[in-house]
């Protein structure tokens, strides 16, 4: 493929953006250091048009291929922001802002979309117009779905949407995708059980929260291993455990639990909702106390179109040889999800190599890799367009 050259020859500048990126992290919606830089590339590398503050602090670019006869707009997306841990790789460009790193690569998705702009720019040889999508927030703040909420699809009338995540495991540069769910709806709840507090000495005086959430806490389990055909998928995981007390020996008023539940189905999500809240409110009941249940939806399914997968994989094959066709979908969630929801297109992961895993401090992404994310973003354009 044309472009694996080019970007073999790019990849110290990338590399350079990319580790500029990793030395300054920033969280959610406030990314402006890392996206101005974005915008200001953009410009450099002469973009048609350049849009700040989509979705709050999104970057959109526009790149006009030689000709337009044929109209078509594809849309590429990488995430800017990054988490609040505490760096532990001992890197020279290790995070310079203590609690902020770049723990799940989003430095490199920026810096492989921002390579693959400058190649779209120099060389325009494709019938249509590409749109370079730089979104904040995707780490639990639904930056994509703010960027829809923008008007992204309709401002610049974009067909089709391509993602790509790095993957920690997979061989540096290979590449593994499949049609449908590829990624679940990762929804929050809170649970809070209520009842009567007192002297640990005398449980019988009260009623005890402690007992109560522990009892819903095992029995929340039932809800996947019984309720859920187990031909499909789901994760129900309660995370915390707090109290209105934190003497040793004092039954506390209140306990409030929280968790997530994971899905990969509409109808799967419709029974965990329902499942957790019957459950936590009757064991509640059956032991005394009460439960009151907050149950919020978060990122939906993450849905590739199954032509679009196609043509996703063709490009990934010219640039690696072969592609995973038989990945397992994943049960993290992914607001593209709110872009595929909107017009179709296919995510896919580029591997890492033998690396920490994503959201790990000692986890770092692999430069190596850029050659071939950046290709196949490039990729993407040329073979959904390509020159009349």
């Amino acid at each position: 493929m044309p472009v694996k050259n080019r970007f073999a020859e790019l990849l110290p500048e990338i590399t350079a953006w990319r580790r500029d990126f990793h030395e300054n992290p920033e969280l959610l919606y406030d990314v402006h250091r890392t996206a101005g830089k974005v915008a200001e590339l953009l410009r450099e590398f002469g973009c048609d048009e350049v849009t700040e503050g989509i979705g709050q602090t999104g970057v959109v670019g526009v790149i006009k291929g030689k000709t337009d006869t044929k109209g078509r707009v594809v849309g590429l997306r990488a995430d800017m922001d990054a988490l609040p841990i505490i760096e532990q790789t001992g890197l020279e460009y290790a995070s310079k802002t203590p609690g902020k790193m770049h723990a799940c690569g989003h430095d490199g998705h920026t810096a492989m979309l921002l390579g693959a702009a400058k190649y779209l720019a120099e060389t325009r040889n494709f019938d249509g117009t590409a749109i370079v999508i730089f979104q904040p927030a995707e780490e639990g703040g639904a930056g994509g779905e703010a960027m829809i909420k923008d008007g992204l699809a309709e401002r610049w009338g974009i067909n089709e949407f391509y993602g790509m995540h790095n993957m920690p495991g997979i061989p540096t540069g290979q590449f593994a995708i499949k049609p449908g769910a590829m990624m679940a709806a990762a929804d929050q709840f809170e649970i809070t059980v209520t009842g009567k507090g007192g002297h640990a000495a005398k449980p019988h005086e009260c009623i005890d929260t402690t007992l109560t959430a522990a009892q819903i806490i095992v029995a929340v389990q039932s809800v996947v291993s019984r309720n859920i055909d187990p031909l499909k998928n789901a994760v129900v995981s309660v995370c915390v455990v707090q109290t209105d007390s934190t003497a040793h020996n004092v039954i506390p008023q209140v306990v409030t639990l929280k968790g997530t539940a994971r899905s990969l189905a509409p109808e799967v999500r419709d029974q965990l909702q329902e499942g957790i809240t019957r459950v936590a409110t009757n064991i509640a009941a059956a032991m005394g106390a009460s439960a009151e249940v907050d149950y919020q939806r978060g990122y939906p399914v993450t849905m590739n179109d199954d032509e679009a997968t196609v043509w996703a994989s063709d490009v990934a094959r010219e640039i690696a040889g072969e592609v995973n066709l038989d990945m397992q979908p994943m049960m993290g969630g992914e607001d593209f999800s709110y872009m595929l929801n909107e017009r179709p297109g296919a995510y896919i992961f580029v591997g890492n190599g033998d690396t920490a895993m994503v959201h790990h401090p000692a986890y770092n992404f692999n430069d190596d890799a850029i050659p071939a994310g950046s290709s196949w973003y490039a990729g993407m354009i040329e073979a959904r367009m390509p020159a009349a």
